[in-house]
């Protein structure tokens, strides 16, 4: 056995974020893992007109897949689409090339999330039975900034010491949370208590909460993106306004 083969991973479950064109006849798939996290896997041959791989090495889709190799990038050994989760359509498509860019723009390579994975399979289960996408993404969003290690203080003010007023209009500010305003705060997004908490509770009925959430996520989402431009998130403004 090769020494290749012996670094063989087996019937991991996983999601295609990106794929594109490798030599003639392959792809390069960026994944999602469940126990592996965001990693990279040639797919030889898989753009011969009748590779098996055709139809299964689809977005969205959840797939158990086999690799060997150790370098950077990985090559893949079978594939197989476990099925259960409905075929994205219209803004929820849009929706969820959305979430695979934040996951590809986010998330270090071999760096395992379990429980941002099951959340993200979850998502795409709601975004193919819900109507309200603009609060499944919050969810998303929000979840996501939590386990990368930037969870919001949303129940809190800044320095832990009073808790939310739902009635008081705070600032948001990236590096400190929630400050009261007063004549020498200026620093931070105007957010009222009611929706910071609303937040907290994933609860975004309110039309106010709704915008203002939008507001604050994609504020946040630019610092740690540090000022790479979204095009989904753009196309999505530009066709629903979410």
């Amino acid at each position: 056995m090769t020494a290749a083969h012996r670094n063989k991973q087996q019937d991991e479950p996983a999601f295609v974020l990106h794929s594109y064109p490798f030599r003639e006849t392959s792809l390069i798939l960026d994944v999602f893992s469940r126990r592996h996290g965001r990693l990279p896997i040639m797919a030889r041959g898989a753009r011969r007109p009748r590779s098996a791989l055709r139809g299964v090495l689809m977005n969205f889709q959840p797939l158990l897949l086999s690799w060997f190799g150790k370098g950077e990038v990985r090559t893949l050994h079978s594939t197989e689409w476990q099925g259960g989760q409905p075929y994205l359509q219209g803004t929820a498509l849009m929706c969820g090339f959305y979430l695979n860019e934040l996951l590809l723009n986010l998330l270090a390579r071999d760096d395992p999330h379990e429980q941002l994975f099951d959340y993200y399979r979850a998502t795409l289960y709601r975004l193919a039975h819900e109507t309200d996408h603009a609060a499944t993404l919050r969810c998303f969003e929000k979840h996501l900034l939590q386990e990368l290690g930037y969870a919001l203080a949303l129940e809190r003010e800044a320095g832990g010491d009073k808790a939310i007023r739902p009635e008081i209009c705070y600032r948001y500010a990236v590096e400190c949370g929630a400050l009261q305003v007063d004549g020498d705060t200026q620093a931070g997004l105007p957010v009222l208590g009611k929706t910071l908490l609303d937040m907290a509770a994933d609860d975004y009925a309110d039309p106010l909460t709704a915008q203002q959430s939008k507001q604050l996520m994609r504020m946040l989402l630019n610092h740690h993106l540090g000022g790479k431009t979204l095009h989904t998130r753009e196309l999505i403004k530009d066709l629903q306004k979410l």
